[in-house]
């Protein structure tokens, strides 16, 4: 014992002396020995090689020529956004004193030359030199006025690859974007070293190329330019703050590479009153159709008021809407590239058994829902479909198979009675009973336990999706809404919010032609979208409908105020990515730091997010963003308000 810890005490001495040993490494060591690369080989007279655990290639490029005349902010805006580049711009003032020595002699210059040209009889000459010569006097005048200055400044670049082919590529890209603008570009050759040592925060130029500029032309080599979002057509959807131009969006327009887009905002920031906003005007200036699946009860008064639809599914509701529900669609074919009506049995198979495997997990999620079960329920669900003869022919759909014609009147097909989920249990019960397989024997009895409460024959608390639907979606409704806000939050609500998405793909998504000029512009609302990032099946679904939705014309709009959710569930960031719009409004603090990340926002936008007011945001339309401010008139804020104090401030004054 004694020898064992008198080794223990020299093991931890020799630690210590190890740790102090490393302590006094780093405190001798600046930050730039501890942040700079292993090295950099500036033997090569047109490129660096920056050695680190990845070799890196820098190019350094300095401005050798400008146009004559010159746009903001068109002048360098290649150049700064051409990729992994960096820019820097060394700025002198010129003092007045030098600037109209060096002008005056510019202007005797000028003048011999134009005698010169007169003497010669080349009049074009003595033009052209006429007037340069009275542009020079003119910002001799105005620099005399104070109206007026010049400036020397040198332009230097950088670009940076991982290979030096890739690095030749990127530098003829560079050389080729900047003459278009008439801005010649040329390599620091032989000096890549000083114009790399240029190029970094340290304020010495080595380099010493410049060119001179007066005030206008000085001003047109900033980057601060505001980004103009929106599109030539569309509904307005609110201002630019920072220009006062209103922002015109077109959720369909071509430019898009797709129609979906995504809300984010707390509470009482004004998510419902903008997608209130938009679905309103889209209906009336687009005949955008929409459809809103209603978590809280929000969007009842948007229905009546565009003349839609409210559906409400509750407990007590009769209204009964089966998953079971199947639909042909018109599909293009592969080969021929004809229209022709599909029957998608095998996709349809799959989404009801992935609802019933939600149903069947329940609110806890249990784990005893697995690979079994769910083989037990896809089995059974394509059973019940075989047993009333569908099968991929659309024709099984229906009664009969033909028009008929009896005492003169023409009989059109009638569409077979779908299976139900109580149709399902029956089928459950009948394979349990002959169920020999013992290791089939407590999963069966499982799923009978547990699906009992969604049975209608059994009295069950969540049976309103049992039976053949009682309701159908109308085509040409401006505006539908799917109210589930009576419904146990919990659980049921989600649950809800799955079995609906994959009934609306049927009845309302597949219905769209995916030929463009016969497909109608629809709009599918998915409102508190959180609430599904629980359940793997629902995000699942969620994810499909997400990619698939172009193809039917549709935009897939997702509106949840927990962020940080969809964050922590990297299966449902898929949602984000399909969605070329995203529209942030005012956020926590806890979920500004995530938003940040994942959207690659600046510092400033991630402060004014966490600051601005209710009905301003951010809006990020592909690579454009603007600030906006979402203004409804007077008369929409009639249905699109939500707040219950001004509601009731309202009522009273009437």
């Amino acid at each position: 014992m004694k020898r064992n810890r008198k080794q223990q005490e020299e093991e931890q001495e020799q630690f210590n002396d190890f740790q102090d040993e490393n302590i006094d490494i780093l405190r001798k060591k600046t930050i730039k020995e501890l942040i700079a690369p292993s090295g950099i080989d500036a033997s090569n007279i047109d490129h660096l090689e920056i050695i680190s655990n990845i070799t890196r290639y820098a190019r350094s490029f300095f401005v050798s020529s400008l146009p004559r005349m010159c746009t903001f902010p068109e002048l360098f805006r290649d150049m700064y956004m051409f990729g992994d580049i960096n820019t820097s711009i060394y700025i002198n003032p010129i003092k007045e004193e030098v600037s109209q020595t060096k002008l005056n002699r510019i202007i005797n210059e000028l003048e011999v030359e134009r005698l010169t040209a007169v003497d010669r009889g080349n009049i074009n000459r003595e033009s052209t030199i006429s007037q340069k010569r009275l542009e020079a006097e003119r910002l001799r005048d105005g620099i005399a006025a104070g109206y007026d200055k010049l400036y020397e400044a040198s332009i230097i670049s950088t670009i940076f690859a991982y290979s030096l082919e890739e690095l030749n590529r990127f530098s003829k890209l560079l050389t080729s974007e900047m003459s278009k603008s008439m801005v010649g570009v040329k390599t620091a050759w032989g000096m890549q070293e000083d114009a790399f040592k240029s190029n970094m925060p340290f304020m010495d130029n080595k380099i010493k190329k410049t060119h001179t500029f007066n005030r206008a032309s000085m001003g047109t080599v900033f980057p601060f330019t505001t980004s103009e979002v929106g599109h030539p057509t569309g509904v307005p959807l609110g201002f630019n703050k920072q220009t006062g131009t209103p922002i015109l969006f077109d959720n369909f327009h071509p430019s898009l590479t797709n129609y979906n887009m995504v809300i984010f905002a707390k509470s009482g920031a004004g998510k419902s009153v903008t997608m209130k906003t938009l679905i309103s005007r889209s209906s009336v200036l687009m005949g955008i159709e929409s459809l809103a699946l209603d978590a809280e009860g929000e969007y009842q008064i948007v229905a009546e008021s565009l003349g839609g639809i409210n559906v409400v599914i509750s407990p007590n509701s009769k209204t009964v809407i089966n998953p079971f529900d199947i639909e042909t669609e018109i599909v293009k074919d592969e080969i021929t590239g004809k229209n022709r009506i599909a029957l998608n049995i095998e996709n349809k198979v799959e989404d009801v058994t992935q609802a019933l495997l939600t149903m069947a997990r329940g609110s806890t999620r249990s784990e005893e829902v697995g690979e079994l079960i769910k083989q037990i329920i896809a089995e059974s669900v394509a059973e019940e479909y075989a047993a009333l003869g569908i099968t991929s022919n659309p024709d099984s759909l229906y009664q009969n198979t033909d028009n008929s014609i009896s005492h003169g009147k023409l009989f059109s097909k009638q569409k077979k009675d779908m299976p139900t989920i109580g149709s399902w249990y029956k089928r459950i019960e009948g394979k349990a009973r002959e169920n020999t397989n013992k290791d089939y024997q407590y999963h069966y009895s499982y799923l009978l336990k547990v699906m009992k409460q969604y049975i209608r024959e059994y009295d069950g608390q969540m049976a309103y999706f049992d039976g053949q639907s009682t309701f159908d979606l109308l085509e040409g409704a401006p505006f539908i809404n799917l109210d589930i806000s009576q419904l146990e939050e919990r659980f049921a609500r989600p649950l809800a919010q799955q079995i609906l998405l994959s009934w609306i793909w049927e009845k309302f998504v597949k219905k769209n032609s995916e030929d463009r000029k016969k497909a109608t512009k629809k709009r599918v609302l998915v409102d508190e979208a959180w609430m599904l990032l629980p359940f793997p099946e629902a995000v699942d679904f969620l994810n499909k409908m997400a990619r698939r939705a172009r193809k039917r014309n549709v935009s897939l709009a997702i509106v949840s105020q927990r962020f940080q959710d969809f964050y922590e569930k990297p299966e449902a960031q898929a949602v984000l990515t399909s969605s070329d719009t995203k529209l942030f409004l005012a956020q926590d603090k806890s979920e500004i730091q995530y938003l940040k990340e994942v959207f690659k926002l600046s510092e400033g936008e991630a402060n004014f997010l966490v600051t601005c007011q209710k009905g301003e945001g951010l809006l990020k339309v592909g690579a454009d963003s603007a600030i906006l401010k979402i203004m409804p008139t007077k008369k929409e804020f009639e249905f699109v308000e939500t707040n219950l104090n001004e509601l009731a401030k309202r009522r009273n004054n009437e």
